[in-house]
């Protein structure tokens, strides 16, 4: 088992990612290839890996599917790359899915929004505190987006009451809350960068001390996701430069066209580099014919990965 405080200093340095959770054409998963697609990815020298997480869909996995995910990612990756699992939804279904990460060797939970009701501070910050309560050994990495989103008075007290609590990801922007945060907690969490395509943020989340982010391309263009990295690490500014204006920025005028496209067009990636995931399931929609071709132009403009 990896305690949390371990699993605090893992995510703390390094380039994380979230595989893409593979389906049939029926929509059904596919243990398999999804666990060829983690032997793939462990070399490439991601810190951790978030199975079931945001663009694994975890949002249209039923309980099933989620522990069928979980166990095959923490069977694949033993002794190769630490995996953490998401839980989110209202808190007791949330709390069940914490506790069967836990129960089937994940080393962490990122725990996602409770979705759709809006709720105040003090009962966003009661369903992070009641979820970390609810597992015994494992650390949890709170995910600030969407209705999901907490100051840092609130994360301060959390810092109090829950020991396990070791990480905090943001994935609204909102500057002056995350350098508060920031400032005030200090050393307390790891701080990871968590909005779509976190790349393009990068540069601007180091300088306000959150070196960490997820890569979603990392599930297609593994290298390049790394040497990115790497260059964002070095301050290497050229590097970092001609990768936003030749691929990301491109990237992203494809991604935005469509609500949802920011799963899609990863498992878009993973289809034209050779590791196909099927497709979405509903409520996402793929890319389609027009713009897949424009994505495999990108693509192959970075060469082998």
């Amino acid at each position: 088992m990896t305690s949390p405080q371990e699993l605090k200093a893992i995510v703390s340095e390094g380039l994380l990612s979230f595989p893409v959770t593979d389906f049939d054409e029926q929509g059904d998963f596919r243990a398999d290839t999804y666990a060829a697609r983690l032997e793939w990815l462990a070399p490439y020298g991601a810190t951790a890996l978030f199975a079931a997480g945001g663009t694994g869909e975890f949002f249209s996995l039923t309980r099933s599917d989620y522990t069928k995910v979980v166990r095959t990612a923490t069977e694949t990756c033993r002794g190769k790359v630490p995996i953490l699992a998401g839980a989110g939804g209202p808190t007791r279904v949330a709390i069940e899915y914490a506790k069967e990460a836990e129960r089937l060797g994940a080393s962490g939970v990122l725990l996602m929004p409770h979705y759709l009701t809006e709720a105040s501070q003090e009962g966003i910050a009661a369903h992070v505190e009641q979820v970390c309560k609810a597992v015994k050994n494992i650390g949890v990495i709170v995910y600030n987006r969407a209705n999901s989103k907490l100051n840092a008075d609130m994360l301060e007290r959390l810092a109090d009451r829950c020991p396990n609590l070791i990480g905090f990801k943001d994935g609204v922007g909102e500057i002056e809350n995350m350098v508060t945060i920031r400032r005030r907690l200090g050393e307390r969490f790891s701080y990871l960068g968590g909005l779509p395509t976190a790349e393009v943020y990068a540069a601007a989340y180091k300088a306000l001390g959150v070196p960490v982010y997820s890569s979603a391309v990392f599930n297609f263009i593994p290298k390049t996701a790394m040497d990115f990295y790497r260059a964002i690490a070095a301050d290497d500014h050229a590097t970092v430069g001609k990768l936003i204006d030749e691929f990301f920025l491109p990237y992203l005028k494809i991604r935005n066209r469509r609500q949802g496209y920011a799963v899609s067009i990863v498992k878009a990636g993973a289809k034209l580099v050779g590791h196909s995931a099927g497709p979405v399931r509903a409520p996402l929609t793929d890319l389609t014919e027009e713009e897949m071709a424009q994505l495999d132009v990108l693509i192959r403009k970075l060469g082998a990965q």
